[in-house]
């Protein structure tokens, strides 16, 4: 083989090749040898891409000559471009290999043409140009997007927000930012967030030193929370408070805002330099509270939606924008109520009365039990002193029982108006809750919205006449001793009725301590010295019961040692006095139980 000279290579393998070469170089100088060389083999060496000549076509085959004698085929196939198929035609081929059997050179059109775009691309681009290209298909972790060469398009890239499906961009033209090239592993990595965020940052910008205080702009809803949603300006987003959205109450931003949707917002405030802008949508409309007072005067009776509990009370809604608050304490005249739920629930109408007004706090105080009216009025007229009333006990204390006559009316059914004769410590022990009873009305004041009963007034005071009748002094009775005192003893010498019994009537020697001869629940036989209807008083004997009855004793009047007070003090009150005198007993020593009659 002659350098040079065109010779039939058909049938050989490259190695067959290559001695061929070395034969016909035999004898030229060394410093030749390389340049013919390659000149001899580069043609067809596998991975170059070489120009061709278009022969034909012979089936699904395009004959190419690249200078070899032996033609090279390309499939039709990498054709796109059928006008490159006519004979004569130039095109430029990858040369595959050469098939061994046949001596044919193995050639792609497809892979020249990528190598050469790769290459004008490398040629005509640098990291940080922008590029266009459309997106082929989804791969791990992005896209490739064909820019003349598949380029490799992250999906932390595609958007400023996170991505779901990349696919949804497949077969979508995508402009992004060349931020990697790798020409060895002919590598393009290119970043279409990148080129959204300095076009957002130079739209921030401009929109910053635009911006105006109380200026209304579209914007876009990009994100919900709980206290508000951000809203797009157009390169800046500015937050727009749940407060700020409507005049009336909302519980969340989603019952009026959807994401994407465009709406007018006006500018309530902007800080340049820490990038931040309050927006307001519910400014756009007038504020209902600029008329509140003019449209619900103080005193005025309206009719509003319960919209919400709270544990102190309800929230009205009046109109959209307009609610008042009714306090647990405004909701019943009669009973208490612990809960609103008790009276009320969330979509009840109701008609309540205006209380207050705060404008400035835009606050509205309600009552909803004096839109019912006073149940008070007439209540000196409905229950007159003297009455025989029927009601049911509310509440008991630990002075008394409140009885409810009407709904709102309470009357005070007080300890020592229960029983003529009987010292009530705890009411529990006469009444207990939700008894209906009769009582007596002894007095009403309607200002302040109080009536009195009595228990006791339904029948005759027993001190009147009976007990004067039948305890006369020197009548003998029988008695159970209830209490003890350093004075004396309380004996029970009928229902509901004690006697005294001090410590000088217990024998005819001295006693210190009544409790060295006596003991709880004795049984004795006495005789009665003295009885005060007046003081409520009766006065016991041992020592005289034990002596004959022909032998009449000088009754022992109580009252002439007693420190006269108030009709309601006790019997042990008064008796304590005298018998601590009798005795001499030290100041701070027990007078007498505390709370008998």
């Amino acid at each position: 083989m002659v350098p040079g000279e065109k010779q039939s290579l058909a049938g050989l393998t490259k190695e067959q090749v290559e001695r061929e070469i070395e034969a016909a170089l035999e004898g030229t100088p060394k410093d030749e040898i390389g340049p013919l060389y390659e000149s001899a083999l580069g043609a067809f060496t596998p991975g170059g891409v070489v120009q061709g000549k278009v022969l034909g076509v012979q089936g699904d085959e395009v004959v190419v000559d690249v200078g070899y004698k032996s033609e090279g085929f390309v499939p039709v196939s990498e054709f796109e471009d059928q006008s490159e198929v006519k004979p004569g035609a130039t095109i430029q081929v990858y040369v595959e290999g050469i098939e061994e059997e046949t001596g044919a050179v193995v050639l792609s059109k497809r892979k020249a043409d990528r190598i050469r775009s790769w290459e004008r691309v490398i040629e005509n681009h640098v990291v940080g140009d922008v590029v266009t290209g459309r997106a082929m298909r989804k791969i791990k972790g992005g896209l490739l997007v064909d820019i003349g060469v598949p380029a490799f398009l992250p999906a932390s890239q595609i958007d400023m927000k996170r991505v779901g499906d990349v696919g949804e961009y497949i077969g979508q033209t995508i402009t992004g930012k060349i931020i990697k090239i790798d020409e060895e592993r002919r590598n393009i990595v290119i970043s279409r967030r990148k080129l959204m965020e300095e076009e957002r940052e130079k739209q921030k910008k401009k929109l910053l030193s635009e911006l105006q205080r109380g200026e209304v702009r579209k914007g876009i809803v990009r994100n919900l929370t709980d206290f508000g949603a951000f809203v797009d300006l157009g390169g800046i987003d500015g937050l727009l408070h749940i407060t700020d959205m409507s005049w009336g109450r909302i519980n969340h931003p989603s019952e009026i805002l959807k994401p994407e949707q465009v709406i007018d917002v006006k500018v309530l405030d902007f800080d340049v330099e820490r990038e931040r802008i309050s927006l307001g949508l519910k400014q756009l409309q007038p504020n209902p509270w600029t008329k509140v007072r003019e449209k619900y005067p103080i005193g005025s009776k309206v009719t509003g939606q319960v919209v919400t509990l709270q544990p102190y009370g309800a929230f009205v809604k009046l109109e959209d924008g307009v609610e008042g608050l009714v306090h647990v304490s405004e909701m019943s005249w009669g009973r208490q109520v612990n809960h609103p739920s008790e009276v009320v629930k969330v979509g009840d109408k109701v008609d309540v009365v205006v209380l207050s007004i705060d404008e400035e706090r835009q606050e509205i105080s309600l009552g909803l039990k004096q839109a019912a009216g006073d149940p008070w009025t007439g209540v000196p007229e409905k229950f007159p002193v003297g009455t025989r009333v029927k009601g049911v006990v509310r509440n008991l204390t630990g002075y008394g029982a409140f009885v409810e006559l009407a709904e709102g009316v309470d009357g005070l059914l007080h300890v020592s108006d229960m029983s003529w004769t009987k010292k009530i410590n705890n009411p529990a022990a006469v009444l207990k809750k939700g008894d209906e009873i009769e009582a007596v009305v002894i007095s009403v004041d309607a200002e302040r919205k109080r009536v009195a009963l009595g228990l006791k007034q339904l029948t005759e005071d027993p001190w009147e006449k009976l007990i004067p009748e039948k305890y006369r002094p020197g009548t003998r009775v029988k008695g159970k001793v209830t209490k003890l005192a350093s004075f004396g003893a309380f004996v029970e010498i009928g229902p509901d009725l004690e006697g005294l019994l001090h410590v000088s009537e217990i024998s005819d020697r001295k006693i210190d301590k009544p409790e060295d001869v006596l003991q709880l629940g004795q049984e004795l036989e006495l005789k009665v010295i003295n009885v005060d209807p007046k003081e409520r008083k009766i006065g016991l004997s041992l020592k005289a019961a034990s002596q004959p009855d022909e032998e009449p004793e000088e009754p022992v009047d109580i009252s002439q040692y007693v420190d006269k007070g108030p009709a309601t003090r006790t019997l042990g009150d008064m008796a304590g006095g005298v018998f601590k005198e009798q005795q001499g007993d030290e100041p701070g020593q027990d007078s007498g139980p505390e709370g008998q009659s």
